[in-house]
């Protein structure tokens, strides 16, 4: 091919390419004019549902705040009606107020009034007695020559004279009224605990004697040069009385539980018959122990018998040691079992606390169980002792109360005292040593032949009653009232006694003649 063909072909070529050119931009024109409209279209497509959307919110928007505007508007009338309402409300009580006010000023305006006048009419009555008083005095110190102050002074003795007779039958009204009362309530109750309360009436011995088979053993307990006897002595706390008693050694100790130790170990010693310093030594021990536990397992008993838990263990023991004691040789823990039990009875009947009552029944005399180790009374021992193993104040108040050594202000103290009052005298519950006896009986009828117009005392009824026969030219009936209490009073204050004591007066007027 020569090059003129060749020219021709690339002429050729150009012009397919120009060709192709032109025709591939206008489809591609074609092309993306198409895209344009239908990216124009989509856009307005969008456009239009944005603005649909848009003016669907509006709305919603609009609803929803035309709602919260009408909720809020219902909630201020509603507030508004509510305040208006109270305000009426406050408005009608001031105007009631008002009005009660404006009632209550009429009212005093009118009492004023009443009561000026009433004035008025006294100052006038008092104007006129007055005046009658004047001329009484005047009209007396002419009948009888007194002067003023003589007539005051007889005026006075008339009133004091029927003021005391009127007192004196008072007095005697409102004291049968309260027994007709009281004092049936008060027996009724009592009874009742005593009854639902069955305690043995058995009085102990405080002295230990020791049965021996033989005299022959008076000398080997003795021992060599009174060595046995010296170690038993040493080891117990004791003295071992050896007389002439056939067959039995007294043993005497101010200690309960030394006595029982020195009991048990001798008895053990002479059942044995081995008695030298060291079988002594080891029997003591083993007897020490034995009173422990038995100390421990009367403790424990006694609370068991009285239903009361929670002690310190160490009241138990304390309690237990009780058992060693005996006061007018009643046992003291018996009488302080009794005594817890009275209390629970007789609190249940007043609707008291029954275990409180019980739990301080239980430990009003706890503090003789120390008194042979500590000096002072058993009420202010058992306060310490009560204090120091934290009972609480109720109960440290009925054991510091039970014997009147403070004033009871509690239910539980009266109930205690009360309870071991009845304890103590009921009959065969205490012997009294014969000479005490005698004594009390004497300052009973002492006492109440120290008043003035007294002619004759007599203590009977093994001194529960001390009747009184009065001069009846002396003593009138309404004073009768007055002494008896005085004389009680005294007694009280002056005597101590188990229970209580009747103070009986008796006024007699007698006239004789003869006919002749």
């Amino acid at each position: 091919m020569g090059p003129a063909e060749i020219a021709v072909v690339a002429g050729v070529g150009i012009a397919a390419a120009v060709i192709f050119f032109i025709v591939g931009y206008f489809l591609r024109k074609a092309t993306a004019e198409k895209k344009i409209k239908s990216a124009e279209a989509e856009a307005q497509r969008l456009v239009d549902e944005a603005r649909k959307d848009a003016e669907s919110a509006k709305k919603e928007i609009l609803v929803e705040a035309k709602d919260e505007a009408f909720k809020i508007k219902n909630d201020a009338e509603r507030e508004a009606k509510e305040r208006r309402t109270e305000v009426q409300r406050q408005e009608r009580r001031i105007s009631q107020k008002e009005e009660n006010l404006d009632r209550k000023l009429e009212n005093l305006e009118k009492k004023e009034e009443t009561l000026n006048n009433k004035i008025k009419a006294n100052e006038a009555r008092m104007e006129e007695i007055e005046k009658s008083i004047v001329e009484q005095n005047e009209m007396l110190q002419r009948i009888a020559e007194m002067t003023t102050e003589e007539a005051r002074e007889l005026l006075m003795s008339r009133v004091e004279s029927e003021t005391r007779h009127e007192m004196a039958m008072k007095l005697s009204e409102l004291e049968e009224e309260y027994r007709e009362t009281a004092e049936d309530k008060a027996k009724n109750l009592i009874a009742l605990a005593i009854q639902r309360c069955a305690a043995d009436s058995v009085s102990e011995q405080t002295v230990s004697v020791v049965a021996l088979p033989n005299d022959e053993m008076k000398g080997r307990i003795i021992g060599r040069e009174g060595r046995n006897i010296r170690a038993i002595e040493t080891l117990t706390g004791v003295d071992l009385i050896i007389d002439d008693t056939p067959e039995a050694i007294a043993i005497s100790t101010f200690d309960p539980v030394r006595r029982e130790v020195a009991r048990l170990a001798l008895e053990k010693l002479v059942s044995d018959g081995r008695i030298h310093p060291s079988r002594v030594e080891d029997m003591v021990e083993k007897c020490r122990k034995e009173v422990d536990v038995a100390i421990k397992k009367a403790g424990e008993q006694a609370t068991f018998e009285t239903g009361i838990h929670g002690l310190n263990p160490e009241l138990i023991k304390l309690l237990g040691r009780l058992r060693y004691r005996t006061s007018y040789g009643q046992n003291v823990l018996r009488h302080s079992i009794e005594v817890s039990l009275l209390s629970g009875m007789i609190a249940s009947e007043l609707g008291v606390d029954v275990n409180v009552a019980r739990r301080a029944g239980l430990l009003h005399d706890i503090g003789k169980a120390m008194t042979h180790e500590i000096d002072g009374s058993h009420v202010q021992i058992g306060v310490d002792i009560a204090r120091k193993y934290k009972e609480s104040k109720e109960i440290i108040h009925a054991i510091e109360a039970h014997h009147g050594d403070v004033e009871p202000t509690t239910y539980i103290a009266m109930i205690v005292q009360a309870a071991d009052a009845i304890s103590a005298a009921r009959p065969g519950a205490r012997r009294e040593n014969l000479e005490n006896y005698i004594k009390r009986l004497q300052k009973l009828e002492e006492i109440a032949s120290s008043f003035k117009g007294i002619e004759k005392a007599f203590a009977i009824q093994a001194g529960r009653e001390i009747r009184i026969m009065v001069k009846p030219e002396e003593v009138s009936d309404d004073e009768m009232i007055f002494l008896a209490r005085d004389i009680a009073r005294k007694v009280e204050s002056e005597l101590e006694y188990p229970g209580q004591i009747k103070i009986n007066v008796v006024r007699e007027t007698r006239q004789s003649e003869y006919a002749k």
